[in-house]
């Protein structure tokens, strides 16, 4: 019964095939919450039901299905192990849901419901969001258990099934079920590795607000001939408000949106950190604020972005000049940002430029907070050291990750310390078509979260 025999244990798991086999199945699951076909939903159950809750009452989990308060969110589980009193209880989480499937846009030989090995990629969607992430934390408890014959600590899951929704529900539902999911620490996996080869952990996220910019200046499309110098253009005019919005190399300008909480601290804990490498795409050295290095720009800045951008009809054009324009933009900001100020602050911006006639519509979709917890919380030391002893020593650590999680929920409403460990890289594709794994990323993860879990129950976890 020791710390190498539970690592070799779930070593052994991926190298006979096993966890392969089962992410298979769990892929044949066409979770997708952003469809709103009543088959869609009854699949979000059929998640819960008979992928998960057999598996986690054989792991010694009593478990709940709870329909989720929110008509836009799919039903959510939580579940209790409980080993004995004085031992640290430890929350973990996953979503089953995924984003739609883009059925026509993988490339050929691959299909998001099945489960396509090719080289070091397993190709599927929700292999890296969040359908492979979180059986790599349930095989490695299973494979503790099988050694110890004991976690050496209590544990309760949350499995949510409306991540990709904004987690509609997921808030309520933890006000509801504050005292049954309370614990000392979150200890649970979404998200990217910096860098494959290297272990990565964080301990917040960005939050993120998505809003429609929107100009209407006269009925229907008029012939350009006859109009052009006459009527306004609201293309024209939505260009030059998003212009206000950042400079020419995506420096925000809006006040209010240039936050004040990148310390020295923060700095610190940035700093050297990589953000280019892998299969993602070249970095843009001369995008962003000019006087912040890379890290900092992505892990302790806010960035806005154009995510969509329309006006007449792109794809048959004619001579004609519309009546309308439409640009979907989201922020991504971090601590030190009044998220209920972000629409009201933009809305004064625009309004000193001269832009009252550019309207704004929030997106009616949940969207996270900004969360950050301190690099030396002696929960992420404790995490830290067992992550460097299972690696080598090699690991990353990030106050907060680029992107969104419903970090918010278990910092604000369970106030709990939380720590996130991604079994994912950045080029995985997730949120796109051909979204994969690398299978070294998994086996050594497993071999990690082991070693967590392994250490938690061997010490109790951090003193003091």
């Amino acid at each position: 019964m020791t710390r190498d025999a539970a690592l070799a244990h779930v070593a052994d798991y991926y190298d006979r095939g096993a966890f392969q086999s089962e992410l298979a199945e769990l892929v044949t699951y066409r979770s997708e919450s952003q469809n709103p076909a009543p088959e869609a939903a009854a699949e979000l159950r059929r998640y819960l039901d008979e992928a998960m809750l057999p598996r986690l009452s054989k792991l010694g989990f009593d478990c709940e299905i709870i329909a989720n308060p929110d008509p836009r969110g799919g039903p959510l589980l939580i579940g209790e192990r409980r080993e004995g009193e004085g031992l640290p209880m430890v929350l973990t989480y996953g979503h089953g849901d995924t984003v739609r499937g883009q059925d026509d846009m993988w490339r050929e030989g691959l299909q998001p419901w099945q489960l396509v090995e090719e080289g070091e990629r397993l190709y599927g969607r929700g292999v890296a969001d969040n359908k492979g992430q979180h059986l790599i934390n349930i095989a490695a408890l299973e494979s503790v258990l099988a050694v110890r014959g004991s976690l050496g600590f209590n544990l309760r899951i949350v499995i949510e099934m409306s991540e990709e929704v904004g987690s509609s529900g997921l808030p309520e539902v933890f006000a509801a079920y504050k005292e049954r999911l309370a614990a000392d620490v979150l200890i649970a996996s979404d998200g990217p590795r910096l860098q494959p080869e290297v272990p990565t952990m964080f301990m917040g996220s960005r939050g993120g607000t998505t809003f429609d910019l929107i100009v209407e200046t006269h009925e229907g499309a008029h012939h350009s001939g006859n109009w052009g110098g006459l009527l306004a253009d609201p293309a024209m005019i939505l260009a030059h408000a998003l212009a206000e919005i950042t400079d020419r190399r995506g420096q925000i300008k809006v006040p209010e949106w240039r936050p004040d909480s990148l310390t020295d601290k923060i700095r610190d804990a940035l700093r050297d950190l990589p953000v280019a490498g892998g299969d993602g795409p070249a970095v843009d050295p001369d995008w962003g604020e000019e006087s912040l290095t890379p890290a900092e720009r992505v892990f302790g800045w806010n960035s806005f972005a154009v995510l969509a951008m329309v006006s007449g009809v792109p794809d048959a054009p004619v001579n004609a000049i519309s009546g309308w324009a439409r640009a979907s933009c989201q922020l991504r900001y971090v601590v030190g940002t009044d998220p209920e100020d972000v629409i009201p602050a933009l809305r004064r911006h625009l309004d000193r430029a001269g832009f009252d006639n550019v309207r704004i519509e929030p997106h009616d979709r949940g969207f996270f907070a900004a969360t950050r917890l301190d690099p030396d919380h002696p929960w992420a030391e404790f995490v830290g050291n067992s992550i460097r002893k299972t690696s080598g020593g090699d690991l990353h650590v990030l106050p907060n990750l680029a992107g969104s999680l419903p970090n918010d929920s278990f910092t604000d409403i369970l106030g709990v310390p939380t720590i996130w460990v991604p079994h994912s890289y950045r080029g995985c594709s997730q949120h796109a078509p051909n979204e994969h794994v690398l299978k070294s990323v998994c086996r050594s993860s497993l071999e990690v979260m082991a070693g967590v879990f392994w250490d938690i129950g061997e010490t109790g976890g951090p003193k003091g």
